[in-house]
């Protein structure tokens, strides 16, 4: 009886613990998705859409992993786990472009689709990368944004998070490159990329560090969603004349955006990161189903939409770009941070 006893409670736990990991319903996971860090509300949201593709598809074997912390090492104890346990695709939405390229190949070596999201890797060590919208794009909103914020003239900084997240740093990037090209933008001046490596307290240390320097400061764009909305904190309890913009959550931003002295925020962008997760999961149903193997030119259908792989500026490797940045603003914000 003790040993029926004892067997029982082990099959409970077991369960136990399948469930908190993520999600799979019933026996080992085949699709995996590994966000960045827990506690991230982004991230959240992307899982949120993941879970619901696979549930839309038929699909129940599948987890969710969100490492204890925004680092590379955390990630890499989680994507050992999921080769171990034979998952036959992971998204990964990579803390690091370069030092996770070990434990991808490894991975790749036991036949694993690997995919990105929201953060790429090293292009040999993915299939393709679903990417929230164009570099560009997004370079382009963002130094428009600034510019009109601080009209046309002045300093202003970025607070971005990690020092090596590739999307953080392609945007920034993109950013240098459109002000540098264009007269237009002469008279602005970067004074500084803070990181606050997607932390709260050390985003909002940043930010209070960046108007302790910078008395003549105009404007922090800050495209991160922790990075803004801890920024947009700090400026509005301390009623700055510095303004803020950059990526951010509606939810999450919603108190802090208007046009008045007594908001910090004029207007932001974003994209839907549920929407974000869902690309993830079609796309990592179509490379385990081999209806797209990560060359350009492949598609695939996310409901009644057609995807498309292109090809990645500079490379032979593809991608999928979700959609162009969406800008929220004293006119739509309320509306917006009902659904996200």
């Amino acid at each position: 009886m003790k040993k029926l006893t004892a067997l029982l409670l082990v099959t409970v736990m077991a369960a136990a613990i399948l469930v908190s990991c993520g999600g799979a319903s019933s026996g080992s996971a085949e699709y995996a998705l590994v966000t960045k860090a827990s506690g991230n509300a982004y991230n959240e949201k992307e899982a949120e859409g993941f879970v619901a593709a696979m549930k839309a598809q038929g699909i129940t074997s599948y987890v969710v992993k969100h490492p204890e912390k925004a680092t590379v090492d955390a990630q890499i104890a989680v994507i050992n786990s999921l080769i171990a346990q034979g998952v036959k695709s992971i998204a990964i939405a990579a803390n690091d472009a370069n030092a996770l390229s070990a434990t991808l190949k490894s991975a790749k070596e036991k036949g694993i689709k690997i995919l990105t999201l929201d953060s790429d890797v090293a292009v040999a060590d993915r299939l393709t990368f679903c990417n929230q919208a164009g570099v560009q794009e997004v370079g382009q909103a963002l130094i428009d944004a600034v510019y009109d914020i601080a009209g046309g003239a002045g300093e202003y900084a970025i607070l971005s998070a990690t020092s090596q997240a590739t999307n953080q740093n392609a945007w920034i990037d993109a950013m240098k490159a459109i002000a540098a090209a264009d007269s237009k933008y002469k008279d602005l001046t970067l004074v500084e990329v803070a990181y606050g490596d997607d932390e709260p307290q050390k985003s909002t240390d940043q930010t209070q560090a960046l108007l302790q320097k910078y008395p003549n400061l105009k404007v922090i764009c800050a495209p991160t969603t922790v990075g803004i909305m801890a920024a947009a904190k700090v400026l509005q309890d301390k009623k700055s004349t510095v303004k803020l913009t950059g990526l951010g959550l509606p939810s999450e931003m919603a108190a802090y955006i208007g046009d008045d002295a007594d908001h910090s925020c004029p207007y932001m962008f974003l994209w839907n990161p549920i929407d974000l997760g869902k690309l993830a999961a079609y796309a990592s149903v179509a490379l385990v189903k081999g209806d797209i193997d990560g060359t350009v030119g492949g598609t695939f259908m996310m409901g009644e939409t057609q995807y498309k792989l292109t090809a990645v500026e500079g490379t032979n490797a593809s991608g999928i770009i979700l959609g162009p940045p969406f800008k929220f603003d004293p006119a739509n914000i309320n509306e917006w941070k009902e659904v996200y």
